[in-house]
């Protein structure tokens, strides 16, 4: 997959089954660089490939990214009846490594052919934070364990799996949302761990460099950077996401309409953007949002040029 340089960095929701004519209007004028789609765009499977094929037809790329939170139990955009609802995470994990990663790679292989029939072709997973017992619920089953280890190994399956079934996988939330105590869809988590304590959150990502995607954690981890969320943070996105876990590949941000970050949504998009995110994703599909956001992307667009694969 390749972007071409005229697409704008950031990621859109639409806000329903069909595309709306001011919708189109607007993806053909800023020319994001793709999509991604939540359970209110979804009827079927004939709905939702007429809707995959309307939006590529906005855009110039001949393959633009189509994304989706396909991570299984309480995160699943496709359900049944028409697709197969994949457990979560945690209920994967068996007390025998080798079974477990079994069931990974086979619920993963079954993922990515669901997405691949329909044209969705990158899957927001699999979730590489930890267990943490003492931390907000919103983690809890979407991941594999409490030991870093054992997510490194199995977030490895689910990345292969997918990639191997043709969908180009998304590891989250770089550098690390497993020790956050509150839920950062409507509160900023400030997590207070000093550096050497954040090395097991950090460890399943660095294990897992080889992802060619992933995405941001809006968390403030003051012994890092005490002013900005990861997602905003240089000093995060530079010295510990691209340095010490050696993550390379396309780094996306969370979706800017969270309640952790803070601002105008022109000024949350080109926060992240000036931080080191290659893309920022906005995903609630409400128009007057979304024009907000091009305001804060648009001196970014020339920059986009980096290649994925």
């Amino acid at each position: 997959m390749s972007f071409i340089n005229s697409s704008s960095p950031v990621i859109f929701g639409c806000s329903g089954h069909t595309l709306s004519s001011t919708e189109r209007s607007f993806f053909e004028e800023n020319q994001p660089l793709g999509f991604i789609l939540f359970k209110r765009n979804i009827q079927d499977r004939l709905q939702l490939k007429a809707l995959i094929a309307d939006l590529k037809s906005t855009l110039q790329q001949d393959n633009p990214p189509i994304l989706i939170d396909q991570e299984g139990g309480r995160v699943a955009r496709l359900t049944s009846p028409h697709w197969f609802h994949p457990p979560a995470s945690a209920q994967l994990v068996t007390n025998n490594i080798i079974e477990s990663k079994k069931r990974v790679y086979e619920t993963y292989a079954r993922i990515a052919e669901d997405l691949r029939d329909v044209g969705i072709t990158v899957n927001c997973a699999p979730v590489l934070d930890l267990n943490v017992a003492s931390a907000d619920p919103i983690m809890g089953d979407r991941t594999f364990s409490a030991n870093p280890e054992v997510v490194a190994e199995l977030g490895s399956v689910a990345i292969k799996a997918l990639e191997e079934g043709g969908i180009i996988p998304v590891m989250k939330h770089i550098p690390g949302h497993g020790a956050a105590t509150c839920d950062s869809h409507e509160f900023l988590p400030v997590v207070p761990l000093s550096y050497n304590e954040l090395l097991p959150h950090f460890l399943p990502f660095k294990e897992n460099t080889n992802c060619l995607w992933a995405m941001t954690a809006h968390i403030l981890y003051s012994s890092i950077d005490p002013h900005y969320t990861a997602t905003q943070s240089s000093l995060v996105i530079h010295e510990v996401i691209r340095r010490n876990i050696g993550f390379q590949g396309f780094l996306i941000s969370d979706d800017l309409g969270m309640k952790a970050l803070r601002g105008s949504f022109a000024n949350r998009a080109s926060a992240s953007l000036k931080a080191g995110c290659d893309a920022v994703l906005h995903c609630s599909g409400i128009m007057e949002e979304m024009i907000e956001v091009m305001e804060g992307v648009a001196p970014f667009s020339v920059f986009l040029q980096r290649q994925v694969n």
